[in-house]
Order: structure tokens, then C-alpha cells, then sequence
């Protein structure tokens, strides 16, 4: 709950109306309050182009622009992998987006490096799939035009040399965390969602925190009212301290441990893991730990509450990128 109270006299004492930990009403004056509503600098987020705290870089996953042709159902999938006994099958690669990392659909897609094109032509499935994929592009916008030569392959490719994290950019509000996933190097991310090429494991650890969680919900963007995450403003802006090596290694036995706890619940999805109220003891024990090693990288202890998560969180940005501006 928030409460907020104008004046014409800025002079006058600033209170903030909230809640403690225990959920109790509470009165606390401050310095200032900003537009997020918090003790805070008076500053607004905006997108950045390059990370203010995170080492690593973050994209968004390729783009097919072929039609559908590329593209693969299961059955379609199953066809190609089974012709000349097996011979075709290293040309179909799973398929993930923001909606089948969450919910645990099969998707899959056609793969074909520039060396290997005249011997995936020699599949007429894949030969056919090829020429439909030249002729939606070249009915299609400038830019399906430009990639009319290299019909066998995604309009525009950000592809990860090793393992990756895939990171929803829409999913709902309900959650308690990003939810981000690790996943193996064939895997072929699509632009529906985002991607952290050949990643540390502490990168996941800390975008698998509460700590990050609330800095999206205060500056993410809606669709409906589901989150957007978008790389810009909640990946790239994110304050993240000087983490020494001790630091790092704690984080990836934290990411570590949060996805044996998924896998120990195989088959079950991110969207059955992460139901409001209904986290699995283990997986939920997983996240605890984290967030206490990391929150005490940041203060020393656990932050109270989400109010003052943020305002951590703001202070550090705001040195941080007026550092970067200077």
C-alpha cells in the first residue's frame, strides 16, 4: 500500500506511508521522495546500451523471418531427424522461446550452417522448406530482402558459442522471481526471448534474487498486466557492486543449487515451479539462500523489506552512472 500526500511547500517534512517486515503500518521521514516513490535520488531510469553492474552482455535471441518455414512441429521435427536413417537430424535443433521455457513446450527448427548447406539441400524436406523461406522473403519487407541469399539460415542470429540464459522477457506478475534459465549451447533461443552468451553462473544467481525482482518491478514496462523484461532498462541498468572472487563463487553454488532443485521436480515447468504459494520447499530453501548471499554482498545483512531493497538499489545507481557520466 501507498499512501502519498502534495504540498506546495517543498520545505515542509517528507514522510513516506508504508509497511515494516512484520507488515505493520509505519511513518518515516526522509530526505526526499522520488518518482518511484522511495527515499531516493530524484532520478528516472532509462534504458541503457551497455550494463551498468552486470559482466556479461545481454541480447535478444534470433529472429527467424522466414515464414514459418524454419520452423518445426514435433511430427515435422520426428520426419527429418528419421530420413537416410539419421543423416539430417544434427539440422534440427530445440526451439525456445519466452513461452516454451516457461510452460515446457517442444519446439524445434532448422540449423544449417553456411558448410554444411549443400548437404542439407540433399533432403527434399529441408530442400523445399529452404525455397519457401526464399519466396516469403522476397514478398516480405527490406528487411526479409536482405537475407534472401542465405535462405537456410535466421534473418539475424545471436547465437551463443556455449551455454546460454534464457530470460522470458514477458511472464506474469505473480512470480516472485525473473526466473531465468541455463541451458545447453544447440539450444536455439528465438527473439521472443533474451540471451547471456557463455554466462558465469553468479550472472544467474543474481537475476535469480528478490534484489533484482523488485528493481524490475519498479521499472519494467507492462503488457497487460504481465511483466516485461526488457534488456535495456532491467538488465543493463541493474547496480551490481565490485564482486570479488570469494563473492562469485558463493553465487554459483547458490545458481547451482536452485537448478538441481528444478531438476529434482522433472517434468514439472517453470510455470509449475514458480505458482504463487506453491514453490517447492526445496526450491523455495534454494532462493533463501541465495538472496541472503547476495543481499549481504550488498549491506552486510537482509534488507527489511522491498522498500529498502530499492532504495539500496537507487543510491548504487546513481553513483554508478554518474561515475560513467563523468
Amino acid at each position: 500500500m501507498v499512501v502519498v500526500g502534495v504540498s506546495k511547500s517543498p520545505s515542509k517534512p517528507k514522510k513516506i506511508f508504508g509497511t515494516d517486515e512484520n507488515g505493520n503500518f509505519e511513518t518515516r521521514s526522509v530526505a526526499n521522495i522520488n518518482a518511484y516513490l522511495l527515499n531516493a535520488p530524484s532520478i528516472v531510469v532509462s534504458g541503457a546500451k551497455l550494463p551498468v553492474g552486470f559482466d556479461a552482455a545481454i541480447s535478444d535471441g534470433s529472429g527467424a523471418l522466414d515464414g514459418g518455414h524454419l520452423k518445426l512441429e514435433p511430427r515435422e521435427a520426428a520426419q527429418i531427424t528419421r530420413e537416410e536413417g539419421g543423416r539430417f537430424a544434427k539440422f534440427v535443433r530445440p526451439y525456445l522461446g519466452s513461452s516454451e521455457f516457461i510452460k515446457g513446450a517442444q519446439r524445434w527448427c532448422l540449423w544449417i550452417e553456411d558448410k554444411d548447406l549443400n548437404e542439407a539441400l540433399q533432403s527434399p524436406a529441408i530442400s523445399e522448406r529452404i525455397l519457401k523461406v526464399r519466396e516469403y522473403r522476397l514478398g516480405a519487407g527490406t528487411r526479409a530482402k536482405t537475407a534472401v541469399s542465405r535462405s537456410h539460415k535466421f534473418a539475424w542470429i545471436n547465437k551463443s558459442k556455449g551455454p546460454q540464459i534464457v530470460v522470458p522477457t514477458v511472464f506474469s506478475e505473480k512470480r516472485e522471481y525473473v526466473t531465468a534459465g541455463y541451458v545447453e549451447e544447440r539450444m536455439i533461443i528465438n527473439n521472443n526471448a533474451s540471451v547471456v552468451q557463455n554466462p558465469k553462473l553468479h550472472t544467474l544467481a543474481i537475476m535469480s534474487s528478490l534484489l533484482h525482482m523488485s528493481w524490475v518491478r519498479a521499472i519494467a514496462g507492462k503488457l497487460e498486466d504481465r511483466i516485461r523484461y526488457t534488456s535495456t532498462t532491467c538488465f543493463n541498468t541493474f547496480p551490481v557492486p565490485k564482486l570479488t572472487e570469494k563473492h562469485k563463487a558463493d553465487l554459483t553454488a547458490c545458481a547451482e543449487d536452485i537448478l538441481l532443485a528444478r531438476e529434482a521436480h522433472f517434468p514439472a515447468t517453470i510455470a509449475d515451479l514458480y505458482k504463487a504459494d506453491a514453490m517447492p520447499d526445496n526450491l523455495r530453501a534454494a532462493h533463501d539462500r541465495n538472496d541472503e548471499v547476495l543481499e549481504r554482498i550488498y549491506i552486510g545483512r537482509r534488507f527489511r523489506n522491498d522498500t529498502e531493497r530499492l532504495e539500496k538499489l537507487f543510491e548504487l545507481y546513481t553513483k554508478m552512472t554518474t561515475k560513467v557520466a563523468v
